[in-house]
């Protein structure tokens, strides 16, 4: 859920070292390492993860990648996904960047990642749009994203929360977005799609989430 912006600073001092210490007390939930495994298997080439973290998915890619360029732009998780780095599996490059402008060239990637971040994004948009371009033709966007709810009361519940307090306190998340239709709009082909309601933690409660495959064609 790292914070991402339209400007080329991102600094969400408090909630970085909050998400590193929570998930640095101890490993992830079975479930949520399932879902990571998942959602980078199978990978091969060149990758770039955006909004990357404090390199969580790290040691999840396979052998099969060649090179992992990760973008992260708030300074405390871009340190600690150094860090990760460090003890991958695979090489991986830790880079400042924001999801609006990536520092890559064009259809420079057999593949992208979007882990938990298309939620933080000020503008969902152009950042597919720039997974678009730096994605070669054919190659695939791996997705792993909390999702709005299909419930009425919940999609506004969920609409209230991104209206006042929530994206302050979680680095700029909101929670009432329709990513795959965003996906979707931008152009990319949806392979494979799983959803299902997941809590990472409390005092959230499960709430949807959306894990797949799209392609650009």
């Amino acid at each position: 859920m790292s914070g991402q912006a339209g400007e080329e600073r991102v600094h969400h001092p408090l909630f970085a070292r909050f998400y590193v210490r929570a998930t640095s007390k101890r490993n992830l939930p079975e479930e949520e390492e399932a879902h990571r495994r998942r959602m980078v298997a199978g990978l091969s080439g060149t990758v770039i993860e955006v909004g990357a973290g404090n390199g969580l998915n790290f040691r999840f890619y396979p052998g099969s990648v060649d090179r992992v360029l990760a973008v992260e732009p708030e300074p405390v998780l871009r340190d600690a996904a150094v860090q990760a780095a460090r003890v991958a599996p695979v090489a991986i490059s830790v880079v400042a960047g924001v999801a609006g402008r990536l520092p890559a060239e064009d259809e420079s990637f057999d593949a992208g990642v979007a882990s938990l971040m298309l939620c933080s994004v000020p503008d969902q948009t152009r950042a597919l749009a720039e997974f678009r371009r730096v994605i070669r033709p054919g190659g695939e966007l791996r997705f792993y994203e909390h999702v709005v709810a299909r419930r009425a009361g919940a999609v506004r519940l969920q609409r209230v929360a991104d209206a006042t307090l929530w994206p302050r306190l979680l680095g700029g998340c909101h929670l009432a977005r329709d990513t795959g239709a965003a996906i979707e709009a931008a152009g990319f082909v949806i392979e494979r799609c799983e959803r299902f309601p997941f809590s990472h933690g409390p005092p959230v409660p499960p709430i949807p989430h959306i894990l797949g495959v799209a392609r650009r064609p």
